[in-house]
């Protein structure tokens, strides 16, 4: 590869620059392709304090008195260009020269951006509990391990260290996207703009960033910045079988005009009629525009805005009597409606960004950069209602096998069967019973389609600084405001033939059915808002600042952050079983967030570092795990308080020109966390009351958990052309005791305090689902001189675990309702039933090639990706019902040939391709 010749020249100039006089390292930084120079190219002496970057010429050069003498590694980098590490030795009068160095676009990051689209569309599905992995926050990575847990293991639902999506922080320009909801990045209100965030600086861990505190994932700052972008367009066409059949996209930057202004603008649209899993739509839009105008040189203003539309149908979980009967691509969410495809689940996200970006170079060493954001829009997710009408969810347990096998009275063979024959046979949504059924009864409508719909609004703010002391302390500091109003409501979009919907809970009666009491007995249509209506008040206030030591040996690092953060709800309605605390304002939660880490590295050589990084801070809740029912009161979760993080890992990294080596051991504690999660329980005991099923709300506090493991990647560049890689993840996510858990329902409005309290929930040492906490890959990438490349990866996964019930593992499970045990309970069978669910381990191979060409001014290619090529089959997640809350229920479930309430799963993609063809110009 012709890079491959260059860095040997490089290397003999390093050599033969010993007979020169002055000490310096300088060179000159061109495209391969082009020949053209390439500015803001980072150059590094590797374990050193030294760092510069290419001006327009393309040229560096590094003339200090104290440069580290001897054999040194010249790193030089620039996103979307493959890094080069360069061998030359400097000594006393003796000028390195190197000229010219040649950087290669790297295709496989330019052109398959795989994690960010992989992650962009599980994302989308947050509210269905599959989207635990966080490898969007690590495209911007050059780590061995990262890029593995990026591109090949993300697909798995697999989470680095067992982190959600919420320890890591997103930034875009510096400011912050997580939502405060539920503390994640919402992906989708940035999807499909690919090329305009191939820009990108991440930050590994809790290690020291440029931008903010942190957090446990990391940190990744997306710039899209006009005067950024390489100068010139791209089109690009891009299909595949996964979450969408296509898309194109289109983008030109002008680079940094003579007159001081830059501009950039992307258009592009995904689209599918049904993805991988059946049923599932596909329909986004996306445009982007960034305007920036250079005042002089210490000063700019940067204007972006985004605006990324987006639908998308949903795929439901299933029991595996449901997936044995109609494969792992069923989905019971559709039905065919005039013979079109219709999904009564389809998330909408509509948010629009835009955002005033100031920077000032105070002086040569110090920087200012001042962000102001504004974002708002809609996140709407859709269902179908049912008032005194059968479930119209075609798998419900009803209408299953199962279901009739169990019939206390005996099997039901003749039921079973039939409920077979119309399972397999159709086993879809029923659209025109749908509507025969609510036109026969020719009132309000029995069956309607709403959604539960979010309207945000947020303003956010922040001014950071890094001023660079003297050559051995670097001072980083910001302020940081979030404002945020969402106001949260039913919104009825199809009345499904029906005149009209009474707005009032058929399960409860009198004035407890009403949904407001204010406006009783309303009649709804079409884009009317019911059942609910509230407002969620939040504001963040935080600021941090860091210091960084960097000397010849050891570089040493510590920050600090101190915050607050606000709460509040506004109830719209006054709901019929929460007369008193439903109107109106709650009261106000307050928070004070702090926290501080320590790091260093010690250089024993160039090649060999040991890295160590501590931490303790706390977080606060998020808005969901605050308020125990928040759609039907003020009520807010007992003894919330802010949840703490311990935190220490330590490293030994290896680099040389050949390999590059990382291995890792880390420890955290998360302590004090809520969680609430909505569900229909079966066999709960009530004071004063038999056994029951309630739909409820459980609320988990004092939660701990302890993440504890390794992570190791090594890659080699054996010869010229080929390079080996392999990565391995060891982890063991845990509960480290045992939390309280109580549960509230508007069935319980009779119950002293509206809750019941089951005490604790036996947790501890219970694995915390998300993916596998083993993973380990070993592969390979050629890379041709002729500028194509293939490459292979074979991924094993195992130790997955299913998320278990918490109230089954109450006193709720062995108590009957008179406070005594159950007179037939037996310990070892108990412990048999409670037994958590281990999925089984699997292998995904995958590869990935591609090619480029220059024809005159233009570059053409094209990138390709199959995926899972043995079509393996997997579960990527689970969970328990809690429809068999106690040990009898769940004994005569679990005695059944096939479980009525058995766990739902969600099963991996199949085989899948990702094809993508582009001309740049």
């Amino acid at each position: 590869m012709k890079c491959v010749i260059y860095i040997w020249v490089a290397f003999t100039l390093g050599i033969y620059s010993s007979f020169a006089q002055d000490t310096s390292v300088v060179g000159r930084v061109i495209d391969t392709y082009s020949s053209e120079p390439i500015s803001d190219v980072q150059i590094s002496i590797l374990n050193s304090i030294y760092s510069t970057t290419t001006n327009a010429e393309g040229t560096f050069s590094f003339s200090q008195k104290n440069l580290p003498k001897g054999e040194q590694i010249l790193e030089v980098s620039k996103p979307g260009y493959l890094t080069l590490r360069i061998p030359i030795k400097i000594q006393d009068n003796a000028p390195v020269s190197l000229d010219p160095i040649l950087m290669a676009p790297d295709l496989t990051a330019i052109e398959a951006q795989i994690g960010v689209i992989s992650l962009s569309d599980n994302e989308l599905d947050e509210d269905e509990g599959t989207s635990y992995n966080i490898s969007g926050l690590l495209q911007a990575s050059k780590d061995v391990f990262l890029n593995a847990a990026s591109y090949d293991f993300s697909t798995t639902f697999f989470r680095p260290r067992g982190y959600d999506s919420s320890d890591g922080k997103v930034l875009i320009n510096g400011l912050a996207m997580n939502k405060m909801y539920n503390g994640r990045p919402q992906w989708s209100n940035w999807g499909g703009l690919n090329d305009a965030q191939r820009n990108q600086m991440f930050s590994m861990g809790i290690s020291a960033n440029e931008y903010n505190f942190g957090g446990l994932a990391g940190t990744t700052n997306i710039i899209m910045r006009a005067s950024q972008y390489r100068k010139g367009g791209r089109i690009s066409y891009a299909t595949s079988n996964r979450s969408y059949r296509g898309r194109v996209m289109g983008s030109y930057n002008s680079g940094l005009l003579p007159n001081g202004w830059a501009y950039s603008i992307l258009v592009a649209r995904r689209f599918a009629e049904e993805g991988f899993n059946e049923g599932t739509l596909y329909d986004a839009n996306s445009l982007f525009v960034s305007v920036e105008r250079r005042f002089n040189e210490a000063s700019s203003l940067n204007l972006t805005a985004f605006y990324t539309p987006n639908r998308r149908g949903k795929s439901s979980p299933n029991t595996q009597e449901v997936y044995d009967l109609k494969g792992t691509r069923y989905n019971a969410y559709w039905g065919k409606q005039d013979d079109e495809i219709r999904n009564s689940r389809i998330k909408e996200v509509v948010e629009p960004v835009i955002m005033l970006n100031h920077f000032w170079n105070i002086s040569e060493k110090t920087h200012l950069n001042t962000n102001l954001g504004y974002q708002f829009g809609k996140i709407g997710n859709s269902r179908l209602g049912y008032d005194n009408a059968p479930n119209p969810d075609p798998s419900y347990y009803q209408k299953m096998p199962s279901y009739f096998l169990a019939d206390p009275a005996g099997p039901n063979y003749e039921g079973a069967y039939q409920a077979y024959s119309n399972f397999v046979d159709d086993g879809q949504i029923d659209w025109q019973n749908i509507y025969e059924t609510n036109i026969f009864y020719g009132g309000t409508a029995r069956y309607y389609l709403y959604e539960d719909r979010n309207d945000d609004t947020q303003l956010s703010a922040n001014t950071i600084l890094n001023s660079k002391l003297n050559e051995n302390i670097t001072l980083t500091a910001n302020v940081n405001f979030r404002s945020l109003n969402s106001i949260n409501f039913a919104n009825m979009l199809d009345l499904l033939g029906g005149n009209g919907y009474l707005d009032v809970d058929t399960f409860n009666s009198g004035d407890q059915s009403q949904s407001d009491l204010n406006n009783p007995d309303r009649v709804v249509g079409e884009g009317d808002k019911m059942k609910y209506n509230f407002e969620l008040d939040a504001t963040d206030y935080n600021g941090f600042v860091q210091g960084q030591f960097t000397y010849s040996k050891i570089d040493l690092y510590a920050a600090g952050k101190l915050g607050k953060v606000s709460y509040q709800r506004n109830g719209l309605y006054r709901n019929g079983s929460f007369p008193e605390n439903s109107f109106g304002k709650s009261e106000k939660l307050d928070f004070t967030t702090y926290g501080g880490k320590v790091g260093g590295r010690y250089k024993i050589t160039g090649r060999h570092i040991f890295e160590v990084n501590a931490a303790y801070f706390t977080e606060a809740p998020t808005l969901r795990n605050s308020f125990s029912n928040s759609r039907q009161n003020n009520a807010t979760v007992t003894d919330l308080t802010e949840e703490k993080n311990i935190h220490i890992d330590g490293s030994y990294i290896f680099r040389s020109p050949i390999v590059k080596a990382r291995l890792t051991g880390y420890y955290t504690l998360k302590q004090d966390a809520s969680e609430i999660s909505f569900y229909y329980a079966d066999g709960i005991s009530v004071p004063g009351r038999s056994a029951s099923t309630a739909f409820v709300q459980e609320v988990l506090t004092d939660i701990d958990k302890k993440n504890l493991g390794g992570e190791f990647g090594i890659e080699a560049q054996v010869t010229p052309t080929i390079k080996l890689k392999a990565a391995a993840a060891y982890g063991q996510n845990t509960y480290d005791n045992n939390p309280n858990l109580y549960l509230t329902s508007d069935d319980f409005t009779d119950v002293p305090g509206g809750a019941v309290n089951y005490g604790k929930s036996t947790l501890k040492d219970y694995k915390v689902a998300g993916g596998p906490q083993q993973a380990y890959q070993i592969g390979f990438e050629y890379r041709n001189p002729e500028f194509w490349f293939f490459g292979s990866t074979t991924n094993y996964f195992s130790n997955a675990y299913i998320d278990v019930s918490p109230l089954t593992r109450t006193a709720n499970f062995y108590l009957d309702t008179d406070g005594i045990p159950f007179n037939d309970y037996n310990p070892e069978i108990a412990r048999e039933l409670l037994k958590q669910e281990k999925f089984d381990d699997y292998i995904l191979v995958n590869i990935i090639g591609g090619k480029s060409w220059k024809v005159k001014s233009y570059y053409l290619g094209f990138f390709a990706s199959i995926s899972n090529i043995l079509d393996q089959e997997y579960k990527t997640g689970g969970f328990e019902q809690g429809r068999s809350a106690n040990y009898r229920t769940l004994s005569e479930d679990m005695a059944n040939d096939t479980r009525v309430f058995g766990p739902k799963y969600w099963y991996g993609y199949g085989t899948t391709f990702y094809v993508n063809f582009y001309v740049r110009f």
